[in-house]
């Protein structure tokens, strides 16, 4: 058998302004072969994917959209690391693909300069050609091939017009020399340059470090005052160097060469020269599709009306729209459940596989409908161009709590879960705002907490209408709970705005890309690996949880001890069920006899379990809110995911693991079960459920931070346990102080 020789891999990245298409090209270039994860160390995604041609395997690196390298962002910040050889988790890149924009060419040719400067082989992807066409844009691409330096190809990424002319251009550019760069700034600017180069090099050989500083690196570290490029290069640094840095900008400054100006007139001027005779504008500006649309869509009155209606579709879809295929999947894991029960005797490795494996697994991926639903209408929403008017339209409304419209999607997106809420908070630039959302994020009612507020309304608030027939009670109730959730995310991020993550509310600046049709095979490929994310860092952690919470409600497990009081009963029964006919009325009424016993008897096993034991003693602390123990019990159970405290009153209260939040039956039969329930050693006995006692457990729900899928999520977007420890530290305060005022004022209004 001939042996088979791996092909020749090249590092390609490929960088260009947001709303040029990259992402497009990228899909269009890599298919199936792509992978998302994050750069160790920074909570920027990473795009990477592979491409096999003529012979040769190409190593595609999808930087994050920026307009400059000038690092203000970590997504600008690991673009130019990555583009500059700085980063240990990624192979040195061998060459750079420019995606640009052909009706907006002059301003795209920024970034492009930056990049010539690094001396990489380089093509240029002229991109969205039939867009500038439809703006009347005439664009010569033989003549910019001629004043640009690097190759020049002509595209339509969304149509795959022009990639295997890109595809072709890939193997001739990684055969040619890198070309050489030329600068535009002027000499007096150049010799700062050369004095900064040969000083860190001085400084270097006296630390014994090996390797010339680029002058590139070297250029950007005196243009970027203040950026994160220049911090991570000068630390570690002696203060000579920001000294000397600081003396060059001033001698920059008085020869009428200020820091940063010059770089933008200098690159500007360049841009211009490059495109002269390439680019014909129209006389008159042609108003386009685009334009109509938005006249309606960003306006003040009716852009709101359309966009909440749009949301409101979105959300009633997220609700409604994956519930048959949700009864699928747990029924799919019930049934597997049920399976490994008759396959195996009782015991702990029975209930560990039941209860924790399948149970917290299954728990996980039964919401994932509604998440692919969800990130289905946001990748539509994006790619088709809509999504960027809708956070210009709730700008002026973020602007009065400290933020920008940039955090309104993933505010919005938290109503159906907030882990993709929180991920969606990559979009903002600005750190403090990005930290402020993911804080809040959670605060927005989820999907699932809505078995527990279903069930407790329909138990416990009358079904009294007001304010006309249409309007009750039981509504007013779930609305007032969605409402808590946004007004104290809004006071939260006020107070944090002033506080811990203090700053002034950055401008807000969004391109309004064009409309158009999104690129099935790019919606599709974000939503799959949109899931798979979610089910890697949520599906694991809950599953690791769920075990551990099983562990705690099964164990010591002392069947001698526990069962012993039931026994007698139990044996009666079932000899009674026995010698009795199916059909005869009794055996009905001794069925249910006995599956009540079972249900004492798990009640029990909780009772005496690590879980039952933890829950007696935080009872001091929960009875200032209407609690007694077992209430406590189900909160503490609830920490992987809060609709776990459903299936934990019900065993807790003898009322069994179904309960069935759907049907009228089993909300009548949860409500007559914990109607009943009252407090260990009252005399007279005294219940435990009421109105107020309702309302408190569920404005708890409403604020607490029970989900440590979220909380892994945190963890993974800002790389620290710190900002998950504090938002379980303020929502589980905040809940906790919520439900004392809810219970308190409940019972003395009620009293």
């Amino acid at each position: 058998m001939a042996d088979r020789t791996e092909p020749v891999v090249s590092t390609v990245a490929l960088i260009g302004n947001p709303n040029t298409g990259k992402s497009t090209l990228f899909s269009a270039l890599v298919g199936i072969y792509q992978h998302v994860g994050n750069y160790p160390g920074a909570t920027v995604e990473k795009k990477t994917g592979r491409m096999d041609y003529a012979d040769r395997r190409y190593e595609f690196i999808d930087l994050p959209g920026l307009y400059s390298l000038a690092a203000r962002s970590r997504d600008e910040m690991v673009a130019a690391d990555v583009l500059l050889g700085r980063r240990e988790d990624c192979e040195p890149v061998d060459a750079v693909v420019c995606i640009v924009d052909a009706a907006n060419l002059r301003r795209n040719l920024y970034l492009v300069s930056q990049v010539l400067e690094l001396g990489l082989p380089t093509l240029v992807a002229v991109n969205m050609l039939d867009v500038a066409e439809k703006h009347d844009v005439a664009v010569d691409l033989e003549r910019l091939r001629q004043q640009l330096p690097v190759p020049v190809v002509g595209i339509q990424a969304n149509r795959r017009i022009g990639i295997d002319d890109l595809k072709a251009a890939f193997a001739e550019l990684i055969e040619q020399p890198p070309h050489q760069p030329e600068t535009p700034f002027p000499e007096a600017f150049e010799k700062e340059v050369t004095r900064l180069e040969s000083l860190l090099g001085e400084q270097a050989g006296q630390a014994g470090q090996a390797g010339q500083v680029p002058r590139s690196l070297v250029r950007r570290l005196l243009l970027d005052r203040g950026s994160l490029l220049q911090r991570s290069l000068l630390e570690g640094r002696s203060t000579t160097i920001a000294a000397e840095l600081e003396a060059a900008r001033d001698r920059l400054t008085a020869a009428d060469l200020p820091v940063p100006e010059v770089e933008t007139k200098v690159r500007y001027a360049w841009a211009r020269r490059v495109l002269d005779g390439v680019v014909t504008q129209p006389d008159r500006y042609k108003r386009t599709t685009t334009d109509r649309i938005d006249r309606v869509l960003t306006h003040r009155v009716w852009g709101l009306i359309v966009f909440f209606l749009l949301m409101g579709f979105v959300f009633q879809t997220v609700f409604t729209g994956g519930s048959h295929l949700m009864d699928l999947i747990g029924a799919v894991f019930q049934a597997l459940g049920g399976l490994v029960e008759t396959q195996m005797a009782e015991g702990a490795l029975r209930s560990l596989l039941v209860d924790g494996v399948i149970g917290g697994v299954g728990g996980v991926v039964t919401f994932l409908p509604q998440i692919l639903i969800l990130f289905l209408f946001i990748a539509l929403l994006e790619d088709c161009g809509y999504m960027a008017r809708a956070a210009y339209l709730m700008d002026k409304l973020m602007s009065r709590v400290g933020l920008s419209g940039k955090s309104f999607i993933p505010m919005l997106s938290s109503f159906a879960c907030a882990i993709p809420g929180i991920m969606a908070a990559r979009v903002i630039e600005n750190e403090r705002d990005r930290l402020t959302t993911i804080l809040v994020a959670p605060l927005m009612t989820c999907s699932a907490r809505l078995p527990i507020f279903s069930l407790l309304i329909a138990a416990f608030i009358p079904a009294q209408t007001v304010c006309g027939r249409f309007v009750t009670l039981q509504g007013i109730t779930l609305l007032s709970l969605y409402l808590l959730g946004i007004v104290s995310a809004v006071g939260v991020a006020l107070l944090l705005k002033k506080t811990l993550l203090r700053g002034a509310t950055p401008p807000f600046v969004m391109e309004l890309p064009s409309y158009k049709w999104p690129s099935p095979r790019t919606v599709l490929h974000r939503v799959g690996q949109r899931g798979w994310i979610f089910l890697r860092t949520a599906g694991t952690l809950i599953l690791a949880v769920s075990i551990l919470v099983w562990a705690a409600i099964y164990f010591p497990h002392n069947s001698q001890v526990v069962e012993a009081p039931f026994r007698a009963r139990q044996q009666a029964s079932e000899t009674e069920l026995a010698r009795l006919d199916p059909d005869d009325t009794r055996h009905a009424e001794v069925s249910e006899e006995l599956a009540q016993i079972n249900r004492e008897i798990a009640g029990a096993y909780q009772r005496q379990s690590i879980l039952g034991q933890m829950g007696r003693v935080i009872e001091p602390a929960v009875k200032p809110l209407g609690w007694d123990w077992r209430i406590g019990c189900a909160v503490i159970a609830s920490l992987p995911a809060r609709e776990v405290v459903v299936a934990t009153l019900g065993v807790i209260y003898n009322l069994g693991e179904d309960v069935d939040a759907e049907s009228e039956e089993g909300r009548t039969k949860f409500h007559r079960r914990l109607n009943g329930a009252t407090w260990d050693g009252s005399d007279p006995p005294r219940k435990v459920f009421n109105v107020p006692v309702a309302l408190s457990i569920m404005v708890f729900f409403a604020l607490c931070a029970q989900c440590f899928a979220t909380l892994a999520v945190i963890r993974r977007e800002t790389n620290s346990w710190r900002w998950p420890a504090f938002t379980f530290a303020y929502m589980t305060t905040l809940a906790y102080l919520g439900a004392l005022a809810t219970y308190q004022i409940g019972i003395r209004i009620g009293g």
